[in-house]
Parts: C-alpha cells; sequence; structure tokens
C-alpha cells in the first residue's frame, strides 16, 4: 500500500457534494483536483487526468440514497426527545436531505452531534476508498499546491512542471 499526503477534511467534503462537478484524486502527489462542468478553465486539468489516466482517480461522491441512509444511521444514535421525531420526519418527506439540514438548526446539540457523526462517517468511507486504491493518507494536511491564494508560478514550480 502506497502512503500519500491527502487532504482528508477536503476529500471527505467532496464525497458528500454530488453535482460539484468531478473530482480526481492524484495518485502521484495526493493533490485533490477539481473540474467544473462546462468551464474552459479547466482545460489543462481535464487534458492532464485525460493524458494520464492511470494517475488520476475520479471520486465517486456518496449518492442521494447513501446520503439520506448516512442520516437515518445517525437518528438511531441521537438520544433528543424534541430533535428526533422532526428529523425523522423531514427524512420522510419532501427534499428530505434540505428538509433535515434546516430542521436541525433549531437544535444546536443535535446539530453538533450530527456534524461529529457525518465527519466520523465521511473519514471511514473516505479511508475504505483509498484503501481500495491502494492508497494510505499520511496526514490530512493540505497540499501547498491547493492553496487558492498562490500565485500559478509558485503553484507550477512547487509541482515541478515548467511554465
Amino acid at each position: 500500500m502506497r502512503t500519500l499526503t491527502i487532504d482528508m477534511d477536503r476529500l471527505e467534503r467532496l464525497l458528500d457534494e454530488p453535482g460539484q462537478g468531478e473530482h480526481y484524486l492524484d495518485l502521484d502527489e495526493g493533490r485533490l483536483l477539481a473540474l467544473e462542468r462546462d468551464s474552459r478553465a479547466d482545460d489543462d486539468t481535464r487534458r492532464l487526468v485525460e493524458d494520464d489516466p492511470e494517475r488520476y482517480r475520479r471520486l465517486e461522491p456518496l449518492d442521494s440514497e447513501q446520503r439520506l441512509a448516512l442520516r437515518e444511521a445517525f437518528l438511531f444514535e441521537l438520544d433528543d426527545p424534541h430533535a428526533h421525531p422532526l428529523l425523522t420526519a423531514a427524512l420522510g418527506g419532501r427534499r428530505p436531505l434540505r428538509t433535515f439540514e434546516y430542521e436541525l438548526e433549531r437544535f444546536p446539540r443535535a446539530r453538533e452531534a450530527w456534524q461529529a457523526y457525518q465527519r466520523a462517517q465521511l473519514r471511514e468511507y473516505a479511508l475504505a476508498w483509498l484503501e481500495t486504491q491502494g492508497i494510505e493518507p499520511a496526514t490530512a494536511a493540505r497540499h501547498p499546491a491547493d492553496d487558492e491564494d498562490m500565485p500559478e508560478g509558485i503553484r507550477r514550480r512547487l509541482l515541478g512542471r515548467a511554465g
């Protein structure tokens, strides 16, 4: 199993955010690459992924059913007689994911419990996915080149690409 430095927090967020374009893990550097749909700005990144498909693995975020199941599983652990019935009803109604988040705002302790539960479950999911790719994360640190405010020339030098 290979060890890579990966921004685990970002990986976990991407796994729980479907519909935000495509995301890839660089198996050489541990970077997470984003490809927005129909964006010309991502042509260079798209070319990198297409030219070396063995180097990049597409992230498959949780689908709606999996995201719903995660929230349902949380309710089995929630011990709040006021929040539990409202959150259960939210998951059984229209737009269950959105309604669940809306109802959580009314219960700060339940919201904190949900966020901790969600983080732990997404971490497990991310680690399991990485294991299927033959990767063990070295740390949750961000790759320096992922800093959005970094000038492009410095980013290229960090990545070892001429520019």
